[in-house]
This record gives structure tokens, sequence and C-alpha cells, in this order.
């Protein structure tokens, strides 16, 4: 063992003062080598200058004379460089002729890539073996008797711009179903971002039933929305009847008007109180009336307007008990009662009434 290490060094340490081995030294042992990237298994950066001056020299590099890579780096630092590139395989120790040999990164590549691969398999087993392992745990975890949740609270947004936002990213969320419940017209631009939030939601398989008021038989653009989304799977069905404005996401988080103008909003995430706004939801639904959205046109929806507001008159409604019930106007339900009375000849609205329910004929 003395002739393999100068006196100067009775520790038999791996490396030499001035960066690397004594000329008279053998090559240091590189079984774990330096610190290496820990997702690819390379050499850091200055490891990898190192080597290019390697390959510059020749590929040979001796123990004792590291090439030169800057003033920033001690000779503590440049065996630990040395480690990394031994560690991973692109300089081999040559204790022959006393030196570091270059070796192809291709067959590095390869080594490393059948590593990768196997370790890769190896996680991927152990990943699929995880659900089975942990289920016993799992269903005494969920036995556990909980005290009540009083975490889960509500949350209030007071500017539309913040609303938007954290619908969206509950829209993104969403991976089972949503419910929304929307009275009167929503704006075109309204219209779009929902469309395109709403298409990647159905496209991850969650599912979206939405409730209308008839205001929206009456736009261009409502048509061809709820058209477009039922090709998509998404079920839009129209209510006859005064609702409030919701938005329900996979029964954990429902969305409400805390404002007159919806300029503010209130995201209840509390069991009970979402149980309770989804009952109201199905019950609507189970009253609402299936649309055919594509077989909708310009004379189609004024007549299935009209045919809506002439029902309620019937009943007794006034005309702005019509206009709040259909989310219309009370203009624009004027104008649907002038086409009533001329095709029933009534001259007052009392009579349209009456000869609606049958107390006459058509003029």
């Amino acid at each position: 063992m003395a002739a393999d290490h100068p006196k100067s060094e009775p520790d038999t340490a791996p490396s030499h003062p001035d960066g690397g081995p004594s000329d008279r030294s053998t090559a240091p042992s590189h079984q774990d080598g330096g610190p290496l990237d820990p997702d690819t298994g390379l050499p850091e950066e200055d490891a990898t200058r190192l080597y290019l001056a390697v390959l510059a020299a020749g590929g040979r590099m001796p123990f004792g004379a590291p090439p030169a890579l800057g003033p920033g780096l001690t000779p503590q630092r440049q065996q630990a460089l040395l480690e990394q590139l031994v560690g991973v395989g692109l300089l081999l120790p040559n204790r022959i002729d006393g030196c570091y040999v270059a070796v192809s990164p291709r067959s590095v590549a390869e080594r490393l890539g059948a590593d990768l691969r196997s370790r890769a398999t190896r996680l991927l087993l152990d990943a699929g073996r995880l659900p089975a392992a942990l289920d016993p745990l799992a269903r005494a975890y969920d036995a556990v008797p909980r005290p009540a949740d009083r975490t889960r609270r509500t949350v209030y947004l007071d500017s539309r711009e913040d609303i938007r936002l954290r619908l969206a990213q509950l829209v993104s969320d969403c991976r089972l179903e949503l419910l929304s419940a929307q009275p009167g017209l929503r704006p075109p631009a309204v219209l779009e971002l929902a469309h395109a939030q709403d298409r990647r939601m159905l496209d991850r398989g969650a599912t979206l039933r939405a409730l209308y008021q008839p205001v929206a038989l009456s736009e261009d653009s409502a048509v061809r929305h709820a058209a477009s989304m039922t090709e998509h799977g998404a079920q839009l069905r129209v209510l006859d009847e005064p609702f409030r404005r919701l938005i329900v996401i996979d029964r954990r988080t429902a969305v409400i008007p805390a404002a007159e103008d919806h300029s503010r909003a209130a995201f209840v995430e509390d069991p009970a109180a979402i149980a309770y706004l989804v009952a109201g939801f199905e019950r609507d639904w189970a009253r609402a009336e299936q649309v055919h959205w594509h077989r909708l046109d310009t004379r189609s929806l004024t007549r299935t307007i009209t045919d809506r507001v002439g029902r309620l008159l019937a009943q007794g409604l006034t005309q702005r008990a019509v206009a709040t019930r259909l989310g219309l106007s009370e203009r624009t339900v004027a104008g649907h009662i002038s086409r009533l009375r001329d095709l029933y000849g009534a001259g007052t609205l009392f009579q349209l009434g009456w000869l609606m329910r049958g107390g006459g004929g058509r003029g």
C-alpha cells in the first residue's frame, strides 16, 4: 500500500490539494459520483464544461492536471466535478496510464435510458399496487366518527372579475356534473366565455344541465349557444316560472347571487345548503320544458314566445306578471299581446284573456 500513495498523504485521501491525485497515486474511487440532476441523472453545467475541456485536450486528462475552467473553481470543486463525470460514466479512470479517458455519450445515454425505463416500470407497478395496499387503511379512516365540519364556509366575492375568475377555476376542476339556472338573457360575450369553458368540461366526461327562461328563445345568440351545447351532450330546458340564478359544481360548491345586480356572489360549500339548493333545481328541472334548439327559426321563435304569453294571460296573469314570469321586458310582452289581440279580435286585455280561456271564438 505504501507504494500506491505518497508519504505526504498518510490519510490516503482520494483527492489531492491541487484538485487531482498526485503523480504517483492511482485514480480515486468514484463508485457514488458527485451530485447529479435528481430527475435525469445528468451532471450539472460545470461538469459538462469540464467534459468538453477534456475532449478539447484530445479526450485524455492526467490525474493531476485538470484543465483550467476559470478562477471561480476551487480544487475541491473541480474534484467534485470529476466525481460527477466518473459517476455518470462520461469519464473513465485509466490507472495504467494515470489519466481519465472520455467515454462516448451515446453509450452513456443507452445505459442511463435503460436504467430510467427500468425505474419507471417499477414505479408504475408500485403505483398500481398502492390503492389495494392502502384500501384497508382507507376503510378504517372512513369509519372513524368525525365531529361536525365547521371549516366549510361561505365565501363572498365583490367584483364581477373575481367572480368570473373563481367560476372559471371551479368549472375547470369539474369532473362529474354542473347544474346551472340562468334567468334572463346573457350577453353574447358571456355566452362565448361559457361556451369555451363548458365545452372543455363536457369533453372531460362531465354532464351539464341548464335552465333558461323563455326569453332565451327570443335571441339568436342564446339559441345558437344552446344548439351548440346540446350537440356536445348538454341538456338545456326552458321554465315558464321565475327562478334565481344558481350554479352547482360537482355538488360540492354552489354559487348564488349576493346582490340584486349580480355584482356580488356567494360561494357556498356547506353540504346541507347545497343539498337544499340542488333539491330546488331538481324540482324546477322536472317542470321545465324540453326544447328542440336545432329546429328553431325566427318565425317559430316568435310564435313560441307569443304562445307562452297567451297561455299566461289565459291563466289571469297581468302584463307585468307575464313579463316577470318569462324574463321579458314589459315592452316585449306588449308586442306579443298586440299580435294576440289581432289574432283573437280582442279590444282589451281583459277581453283577450276571456277569449283565450274559451269565452268566445276568434274574430
